[in-house]
């Protein structure tokens, strides 16, 4: 990377920290610069406007988010194991933001009746997750390891239910147990939908004789 990219990175990385702590609107310039030990042309330098910066940390935010939650669960066989391992990386993401903040949360509750280009970003973010929770609950309804008369939107709708009430009593509450309270809800819900004649967990699930249709959705 070159001197401009680098410091460039910096600066996101920083903001990214700001933004968790204080929200993408508690973001700004002079506080970056601040931060950063640096004059506030100096990032304004890099960045179009105070849009644009919290649309590139917004951006990074969701590349973290991919890194340790999406990619490493995609590793996992189709269906079943891999929705329980999105899941699980959902719950040890939220973990760390129990300290640090979620902006996804933050940023909707900032941007619910805000239109503009954030929105619109975020948006898209949150859409783009639900959408993959959907293709995977989909395929695990395909391969047989879910009931067929499931239905993936109300399952994806329940599985954001449990972590949005993991972030209210962890973070907001305190409360103790939360992060196994959500963990148990998750088995729970997953035990409502499971195929007749299918018990324990996803490590069963991946002998299950397929449906003969081809699973759609994630590769």
């Amino acid at each position: 990377m070159r001197k401009g990219e680098m410091t460039r990175a910096a600066i996101l990385d920083v903001a990214l920290g700001l933004a968790s702590r204080d929200g993408l609107e508690g973001l700004t310039i002079g506080l970056l610069a601040d931060k950063m030990n640096m004059s506030k042309s100096g990032v304004f330098a890099h960045f179009g406007s105070r849009e644009d910066l919290q649309i590139e940390v917004l951006k990074l935010y969701h590349h973290h988010f991919e890194q340790e939650v999406f990619y490493p669960a995609m590793k996992e066989p189709r269906g079943l194991p891999r929705l329980e391992a999105m899941f699980a990386g959902w719950v040890k993401r939220v973990t760390v933001e129990i300290a640090s903040g979620c902006i996804y949360i933050s940023g909707a509750v900032e941007y619910d009746d805000r239109p503009g280009a954030i929105r619109e970003e975020l948006v898209g973010m949150v859409k783009a997750w639900q959408d993959a929770l959907y293709r995977c609950v989909v395929q695990a309804v395909e391969m047989g390891h879910l009931r067929a008369d499931a239905d993936p939107q109300q399952l994806v709708y329940e599985m954001y239910g449990l972590i949005l009430a993991l972030h209210h009593d962890a973070r907001f509450i305190k409360r103790p147990g939360s992060v196994e309270r959500a963990r148990l809800g998750f088995e729970r819900l997953l035990q409502s939908y499971r195929a007749d004649g299918l018990e324990g967990d996803a490590k069963n699930a991946k002998h299950v004789k397929t449906s003969g249709r081809k699973p759609v959705g994630t590769e």
